[in-house]
């Protein structure tokens, strides 16, 4: 039996992050503390603000009030966060910026390699303000090196680290991942930097510099691709929707559509010929190294078992043969999806300007084990993505300065 607990903090609770970052990679990183229970208190430039709040389409008006349009990309990565506009080039920004790092544990950037450091808040400056804090600097190429000091930007990165050459229909189809890849996983591998530096810090007492990048977090997840070259001397490359090293595994037409399926073991190959009338020693096809060296023979093996039945039906015999297997969703039925909304991945959020707003939600959830059954302690109260400058008072008050 899993209870809810009425209210829940999350377990960052008490912690505090100052979110320099701007974009993606970055405000991803706090977004996430602030899922956690951290105060995120995110510093922006005045009047514009973050740049995302001006990337667009597509905005979202209240009224006819097109003054405070809001940008849906903003919104898709600042949620959990405080607003304050500060001009860190001027005396009194650096004043109050100097205020709030010494009240933090946790700081966030993602300028070009350099930057903070002619703000005037260099490592050494960072760690006289506040010895304990911990920060995550975000680059695109990383902080050293031949490349140390280009822009990052996620496509450029996607393909200068590789993936694009790995995603497509074929090799000579190079295509970006749906979604900016890259900034998402250095936004959370920054995150896994971060935790492991506050355990640290209640060891030692001391704060340290954690580095990502785009690049670094790409190759990160290269995986059997990477060793594929590393260790085999082989070039991984595009080739559409099915799997280099497993077989049947990947998108297969049916009488009405497609579907997908996973046979990632030869015990499922033995219940998937089975249930498909397929002849499980079919020549050139006993194992799986023979039907990856084939895979055009099972793609169109596969294809000819479903070409008379409609995807519905299939998902069901798949299912009922215990074959994993899926159809490909669009956005819209992901977010009307029964499954989805069950693991708590949307979130409604009251906005300054457009009122009650429904927002993809965090991806964790937590639990605490007790002799009566599960009770979950997952954070539901959440604050929506800021408007600009919109926690000013507040934050000046709580840094001490007075105005």
């Amino acid at each position: 039996m899993i209870v809810m607990t009425e209210s829940a903090a999350g377990p960052l609770a008490g912690l505090v992050v100052i979110d320099l970052s701007r974009a993606l990679a970055g405000p991803h990183a706090g977004m996430i503390l602030g899922d956690l229970g951290a105060r995120v208190i995110k510093v922006e430039t005045p009047v514009t603000g973050d740049d995302t709040r001006g990337w667009g389409p597509p905005f979202v008006t209240p009224g006819d009030a097109a003054q405070s349009r809001e940008s849906t990309y903003f919104l898709s990565c600042n949620r959990n966060k405080e607003s304050i506009a500060l001009d860190l080039k001027s005396a009194e920004g650096k004043a109050t910026l100097t205020r709030l790092i010494s009240k933090a544990d946790v700081l966030l950037e993602n300028f070009r390699p350099g930057v903070l450091a002619r703000l005037g808040f260099g490592g050494e400056r960072l760690s006289e303000l506040n010895p304990s804090l911990v920060t995550l600097s975000i680059s695109g190429f990383g902080h050293d090196g031949p490349e140390g000091g280009r822009a990052g930007y996620d496509q450029i990165a996607q393909g200068e680290a590789g993936l694009m050459s790995l995603t497509g229909s074929g090799p000579d189809d190079p295509q970006r991942v749906g979604v900016p890849i890259g900034d998402l996983l250095a936004g959370l591998y920054g995150v896994i930097g971060v935790l492991a530096g506050l355990v640290e810090r209640a060891a030692t007492r001391r704060g340290q510099l954690v580095r990502t990048s785009l690049l670094g977090s790409i190759v990160g997840v290269h995986a059997f691709q990477g060793t594929r070259w590393t260790v085999a001397g082989e070039v991984g490359h595009a080739q559409g929707n099915h799997h280099p090293s497993i077989s049947p595994y990947g998108l297969f037409r049916c009488a009405d559509g497609s579907v997908q399926i996973a046979v990632g073991s030869e015990g499922l190959w033995k219940q998937f010929c089975a249930a498909f009338d397929i002849d499980v020693s079919t020549a050139g096809l006993e194992t799986n190294a023979d039907r990856v060296a084939h895979r055009d023979q099972v793609i169109e093996l596969v294809e000819k078992a479903f070409a008379a039945t409609d995807a519905e039906t299939l998902l069901v015999k798949l299912a009922d043969a215990g074959i994993p297997a899926g159809k490909v969703r669009t956005l819209d039925e992901v977010y009307q999806w029964e499954q989805t909304r069950s693991q708590r991945l949307l979130i409604d959020v009251e906005h300054e300007t457009l009122g009650t707003t429904t927002l993809p939600g965090s991806p964790l959830r937590f639990f605490l084990q007790t002799s009566d059954g599960e009770v979950e302690t997952t954070k539901v109260t959440h604050r929506a993505p800021p408007v600009l400058n919109a926690d000013e008072q507040v934050l000046l008050q709580w840094s001490g300065e007075a105005r």
